[in-house]
């Protein structure tokens, strides 16, 4: 299989390229290598390489400066929404499948039941509203689609110097600095997503040629930042007092979902949170 990988020096564009490498074709570009907010430069790419599928993996999720500054949210509204429907429409064009990340923040966040894959989407935020957009337009340009919804993404850092700690990391290097007690929110409640797990997912959806449409990838089970904390601490066997707090403890320019767990009724069972921390942890 000949894959190409957008924004492959992120934490998932690497997991994806790490995955896919062992046994197929891999075309690997970051954001200096292709530009996706340039249909131009992705129509000739494309038609140069004439992938079996093409897996976008480019984000951007600063959800507080996408909130608070205008500038974060044009780039926001081109990188998460306009360039999606670049790729989709090119992609559409060659008959080449593509694959797509969105977000659990494209949810309201008021059901504490969480949201399957035919939920309407409602986001509360500039991000969320931004991931959403993307959506319609990809569902817009082409009917072979995966879009693939994640949350709370950890796992090894991506290559590129700009790629985001994950929570985990964060929580680490507090500790790390000598951090004995931490404030953590524990009114937020959605899913985690191991990024290899999220990968090898990818792969299992293309290998068995599964039903175009929306699919939901994160692990099972639901917690929030304070759960996950304690969970870590506990199996590092690190000795740090958290304290569970209120969103609202933490001022912050974006509201976030409340309840958005993913609810998966499409694929095999994701293995829990909890399990996929304690691998990463392990190799870590």
């Amino acid at each position: 299989m000949k894959v190409l990988i957008t924004g492959s020096k992120g934490m998932l564009g690497t997991a994806l390229k790490e995955e896919f490498v062992k046994d197929s074709e891999v075309f690997a570009f970051d954001k200096n290598e292709l530009d996706i907010t340039n249909k131009v430069e992705i129509k000739s790419k494309l038609e140069e390489i004439m992938p079996d599928v093409v897996i976008n993996a480019v984000g951007y999720n600063a959800v507080d400066k996408i909130e608070g500054n205008s500038a974060d949210y044009k780039l926001a509204e081109m990188v998460n929404g306009y360039a999606v429907g670049y790729v989709a429409e090119v992609c559409g064009n060659l008959d080449i499948p593509l694959v797509h990340y969105s977000s659990d923040y494209v949810f309201k966040g008021d059901n504490p039941n969480g949201y399957d894959e035919t939920a309407y989407t409602d986001s509360i935020d500039k991000y969320g509203e931004t991931k959403a957009f993307g959506e319609k337009l990809l569902k817009s340009a082409t009917q072979k689609f995966y879009l693939i919804r994640l949350s709370r993404l950890f796992g090894p850092r991506g290559e590129s110097e700009m790629a985001k700690k994950s929570f985990v990391d964060i929580m680490l290097d507090l500790v790390a600095s000598g951090r004995q007690e931490i404030d953590l929110v524990n009114d937020e409640r959605t899913c985690s997503t191991y990024s290899k797990d999220l990968a090898r997912l990818t792969r299992y959806i293309l290998e068995n040629k599964l039903p175009f449409g929306i699919y939901h990838g994160a692990n099972s089970g639901a917690c929030t930042w304070y759960e996950f904390a304690e969970e870590l601490f506990k199996i590092k066997n690190i000795t740090v007092k958290c304290n569970p707090v209120s969103a609202d403890y933490f001022p912050r320019p974006a509201k976030r979902p409340n309840f958005s767990e993913l609810i998966n009724t499409k694929l095999p069972k994701q293995r829990n949170w909890q399990e996929a921390l304690g691998e990463y942890l392990a190799n870590d």
